[in-house]
């Protein structure tokens, strides 16, 4: 039986090449996205861009000011605070839900993985951002409820963007990094109370890391 290959559109081209530059920094918070100009610079049609943006819209990442002006969406100290509330809220249920429906060995797999990373160097710190992505893959897959995974991706989207704007801090990589295995350890051992506790820690201090990266860039 031969499978369909998903055919990736223009539309989905150009949506992709927009959300990493949105998420980059490349296009900062208050840039115009003219149909006429992206489409040119991307090399699309005009109904493949209102697709795309369209879809960030959707997003919340691009707003529509006007009829005819669309802009990259600003983000500043209470959106973060906001997207944070409901991280919380999404993140500490998965992690009970994972916690009894994941699989143990692959969480303390994920543990010791999380012992060993090396945040010295650039490299380390990219192997470090890449294992945080298979974890958060981890829980989606034993959580197994589409309308969680769902609202997390969108957050997770958002993330990137915040993630990019703070500034990487030695101490808090090292913290962020024992707090994520105090999860991880949590649901190989199936503990729902305690994993759930951990994400809770670990969101509240991230968020209070963000806030003073933030300040400091604004002084």
């Amino acid at each position: 039986m031969t499978l369909p290959v998903e055919r990736v559109t223009a539309g989905d081209r150009a949506y992709a090449v927009l959300l990493d530059e949105i998420q980059a920094g490349d296009l900062p918070a208050g840039t115009v996205l003219g149909e006429v100009e992206q489409s040119v610079r991307l090399g699309v049609s005009r109904t493949p861009m209102r697709e795309a943006l369209r879809r960030l819209i959707a997003d919340g990442l691009v707003v529509q000011q006007s009829p005819r002006v669309t802009v990259v969406a600003g983000l500043d100290a209470a959106d973060i605070r906001e997207l944070f509330e409901i991280r919380r809220a999404l993140e500490e249920t998965s992690a009970r839900l994972a916690a009894d429906r994941g699989d143990a060995e692959l969480f303390a797999a994920l543990a010791a993985e999380f012992a060993r990373v090396d945040l010295g160097r650039p490299e380390g710190r990219d192997a470090y951002y890449s294992l945080i992505a298979r974890f958060d893959a981890a829980i989606d897959e034993a959580i197994a409820n589409d309308y969680i995974t769902a609202a997390l991706r969108t957050v997770r989207t958002h993330l990137v963007r915040v993630r990019r704007m703070a500034r990487d801090k030695p101490l808090r990589l090292a913290a962020s990094a024992a707090e994520h295995r105090t999860i991880a350890e949590a649901l190989a051992a199936r503990d729902g109370d305690l994993a759930a506790h951990a994400t809770h820690v670990h969101l509240h201090n991230a968020l209070t890391g963000i806030l003073e990266s933030l300040n400091e860039g604004q002084k």
